[in-house]
This record gives structure tokens, sequence and C-alpha cells, in this order.
């Protein structure tokens, strides 16, 4: 898919990856593109730099979703592309189990991380379907194809998002539905502990052993991958390695990860 021309939405669009996609999006050439967040102050700033609108959503909620697709379509027509980018984590918390965490937080997890993503299909498949095209973009993260030390409820997440892409993919291929995923290792978000967007950070849970992208970097990785229609779009190219080593012997690639985790902690 080239972007020109297109209208896009991007949920968690007011910050990092999300804010990032708006920009390249807009300088794409994107006839309108439609920013969907939890904070309204902050949506409409990007809404304002990229010429497009702000829609202020729970993604975790079926009904705020539903209707940010329709705020957005008004503004800009049939959606062309929807990326579902909104995202949370956390952490093991307190004793550092892989059960340790409430269930508060795996909730927000399987809601933001997963249903957001079924929400989102739910509102613009029979659309989509009905004129024969459409593009889901779902940010994933490398968590989702290897794992995350330290933050069961996000690798166990960002598993199913990935699951649910194929489903997408597998299901609607032939209806003329694209799907790609998108799983960065580290980016310097908020999320991964910056104090703002793009901050230079280090030393999160091995995440940067590969390196630290920026959001801008994920960004332009991502029109090409889209460009190509890629499923998987890997802005660490080295997690294609990773997971082949995993695929490959399962027993081995466990064992690893256990030194490495002894290693950042």
């Amino acid at each position: 898919m080239r972007i020109k021309g297109k209208h896009v939405v991007v949920t968690g669009g007011a910050h990092g990856i999300g804010r990032a996609l708006c920009e390249r999006f807009h300088a794409e050439g994107a006839a309108h593109v439609s920013v969907v967040d939890l904070e309204p102050g902050p949506a409409a700033e990007v809404a304002e730099a990229v010429s497009g609108s702000a829609h202020v959503a729970d993604v975790g909620r079926e009904d705020q979703v539903a209707a940010a697709i329709t705020e957005a379509q008004s503004e800009g027509g049939p959606i062309d592309l929807f990326c579902s980018n909104a995202g949370v984590g956390f952490s093991d918390g307190p004793g550092g189990t892989a059960a340790s965490a409430p269930n508060e937080i795996w909730d927000a997890c399987w809601r933001i991380n997963v249903m957001a993503h079924v929400y989102a299909a739910r509102a613009l498949l029979p659309a989509m379907i009905e004129r024969g095209s459409g593009y889901f973009l779902i940010t994933a993260s490398a968590a989702g194809l290897l794992n995350q030390i330290g933050d069961a409820a996000y690798s166990t997440t960002k598993h199913a998002a990935i699951g649910y892409a194929e489903a997408l993919a597998i299901t609607h291929g032939d209806d003329g539905i694209k799907v790609s995923v998108l799983a960065p290792q580290a980016v310097a978000t908020r999320l991964l502990a910056a104090a703002s967007d793009g901050d230079e950070i280090s030393g999160f849970g091995g995440n940067d052993l590969d390196g630290i992208l920026s959001p801008e970097e994920v960004a332009k990785a991502t029109v090409a991958g889209l460009a190509e229609e890629r499923f998987l779009i890997l802005p660490h190219p080295q997690v294609a390695r990773y997971f082949g080593h995993k695929a490959s012997d399962y027993d081995r690639w466990l064992a690893g990860m256990r030194r490495l985790r002894k290693r950042v902690t």
C-alpha cells in the first residue's frame, strides 16, 4: 500500500510510535490522518500538525472504538488503513514471578493489547469486505514473537495480538483485506520509560541489546513494510533471526533466554 491519497487512522496517535506514524503518513501524502488517543489535548496537537482530525477514545472499550471510527469516517471518508497501535505494558511487579502481576494489569493488557484489535475489525470489516479492500496494521512487539523478560502479561498479550493478526489475514485475505504486524524491539517512547518521546534511554530489561530506535525510525520502516505489504514489519531486522532460532530449537532458545534474564536482572 502506498499512503498517498489514503485515509489513515492511528490509535495511540498522540505519543511515541503513534505520533511518528501520523507525522510520517502526513509527509507521505495521506489524504486524511485521524488521530485517536485517550488524551484529547495531545491528540488535538498532533491532528493540527498533520492537518487531520482528533478523536478521543479508550480503545479497551468497544463502544468508544466504534464511535471513534464513525467520527473519523465522517471527517475523512472511508478508512483505507487502520493502525491499531495503542498499547500498554507494566511489569511482573513485586516478587517478579510470572504470576505476580495483579488481575487489573492482566485485564488492561487483554483489553488494550488484544481486544482493541478485535473491536476495530468488528467495526470495519463489513464495509471493507463489501468494497473488497482495506488494510489493518497491528502494532505488536518483538515480545509477541519472542518474549519480554519481566513482563508476562505484556508478552502473553502481544503473542495473542499476532495470533489475531494471523487470523485476520487467513480469514479475510481473499476478501481483499491486507494485514501487517509491526513488531519492533526497543523504541524510545514513554512505554520504555523515556521521560518524553525520543529521549535517549538504556538498560531497560535487556531491550537495548540491539539498540533503541527512535519512533521516527520505526515509522520509516513501517512505511517501507506497508509499501511491500509484508505481514511482519521488523524495524530491528535481527528479530527475524532470533525468531528462526526459537522455531528451530525451542529448548535451546529458552535456555538462552534464561541466561539473558540472569544478565539483565
